[in-house]
C-alpha cells in the first residue's frame, strides 16, 4: 500500500470547519447538516457497488452461508449493531449475520488500543466460527481508512478460502489501490471529517447507511418483508406482540380483538396468521404452504388467486 495516513481524506482538514472552535452554535449545527448531505449524495453514487454487494450477500445466504462483518472501533461497533438487529427484526433462527470487532466484546464500550493492528486476531476469530466450511460464507470488511490491518486480514483470509469479499471504506483513493483484489469495493467519497480524523462522524454515518441497505435489502429478497411490514418479527416483548397484531389487523382488515385471537391461534406466527385468515387454511396447512413457497408470504398468498 503506497498511501500514507496523511494522504487519507478522512485525516485531512475540512475547509468548512477550520474555525470550528469559535463558530456560533447555530452555524455548527448547520455545518453538520450540510456535511451530512454530502454523505447522502456520496452513498447514492455508490448504489451500483452496493447493489452488487447485496447480490453477493443474498446468494451467500441462499446457499446457507453466513455474512461476517469485520471492523475496528466505530466501524466494528456499527457492524456488530447491524448484525445484532437481524434476528429480532427478521425472525431468523440462526446467526446469518455475525459482527466481529477488533478487541472483542469489551471493545463495544471501551477503546482497546492497538487491537485494530492485529492481523492474527481476525483470522483466529473467523476460525472460531468454522468460517468457510461450505465456502458460501462472505466477509464485509468495514474500515473508514481502508487500511486497518484487522479488517484487511479478515478479507484476505476469506479470499484465500475462496469466499466472497466486500470492502467498505470511506477513502476513495485507497479503494483504487485494491481494484481487483476483492469481489466488490464500496467507497463513498465523503470528503474530510468535520473534526479531522474523527471517523465516527461522516464516515460513521455513511457506514450505517450502507449497512442498513446491505442487510435490509438482503432480508427483503429472502422473503422477510411483505409490502413494508416485518412479517417475520419475533414477538419477544409486549411492543412486538402489539406490532404483530396491528400488522395482522391492517393487512387482513380485522379489528384488534379478531387480530389478537387469530394471532394466538397461529402460535404467534404472523405469516401463518395472515395465510390462515386470507386463504382460510388451518394452521398446519398454512405453515406447509409457507414452507412450500420458501417462506415468501406473497408467493403463498398468490395461490389464492390461482384457485
Amino acid at each position: 500500500m503506497s498511501i500514507d495516513y496523511k494522504d487519507l481524506k478522512t485525516e485531512m482538514r475540512n475547509p468548512e470547519s477550520g474555525q470550528l472552535d469559535i463558530m456560533p452554535l447555530r452555524d455548527i449545527l448547520n455545518l453538520f447538516y450540510r456535511q451530512d448531505i454530502i454523505v447522502a449524495e456520496a452513498v447514492k453514487k455508490e448504489h451500483k457497488n452496493i447493489a452488487d454487494a447485496i447480490g453477493i450477500i443474498h446468494r451467500s445466504l441462499e446457499l446457507e452461508g453466513r455474512v461476517f462483518y469485520a471492523g475496528a472501533g466505530t466501524s466494528g461497533r456499527l457492524g456488530v449493531l447491524d448484525a445484532s438487529e437481524i434476528k429480532p427484526t427478521f425472525g431468523v433462527k440462526k446467526k446469518m449475520f455475525i459482527g466481529l470487532i477488533a478487541g472483542g466484546r469489551k471493545a463495544l464500550t471501551t477503546s482497546i488500543e492497538g487491537a485494530e493492528d492485529s492481523r492474527e486476531t481476525a483470522v483466529a476469530e473467523l476460525k472460531k466460527y468454522k468460517f468457510a466450511e461450505n465456502k458460501n460464507d462472505a466477509v464485509v470488511g468495514i474500515t473508514a481508512s481502508g487500511m486497518t490491518p484487522y479488517v484487511l486480514s479478515a478479507l484476505e483470509h476469506a479470499k484465500a478460502e475462496s469466499c466472497a469479499t466486500i470492502l467498505l471504506t470511506c477513502n476513495k483513493n485507497v479503494a483504487a489501490q485494491y481494484r481487483g483484489e476483492f469481489d466488490v469495493i464500496i467507497a463513498p467519497d465523503i470528503g474530510s471529517e468535520i473534526i479531522s480524523g474523527s471517523t465516527r462522524l461522516k464516515s460513521g454515518t455513511a457506514t450505517k447507511m450502507i449497512l442498513n441497505m446491505l442487510s435490509t435489502v438482503a432480508m427483503i429478497k429472502a422473503g422477510k418483508v411483505y409490502k413494508n411490514y416485518m412479517v417475520d418479527l419475533i414477538p419477544a416483548c409486549k411492543k412486538l406482540i402489539d406490532r404483530a397484531e396491528r400488522i395482522l389487523a391492517d393487512l387482513c382488515s380485522l379489528d384488534m380483538a379478531e387480530a389478537r385471537e387469530i394471532y394466538r391461534r397461529s402460535g404467534y406466527n404472523l405469516k401463518a396468521a395472515i395465510v390462515m385468515k386470507e386463504i382460510g387454511l388451518p394452521l398446519k396447512s398454512a405453515r406447509a404452504l409457507l414452507k412450500k413457497n420458501g417462506g415468501h408470504l406473497r408467493s403463498a398468498l398468490d395461490t389464492r388467486a390461482k384457485r
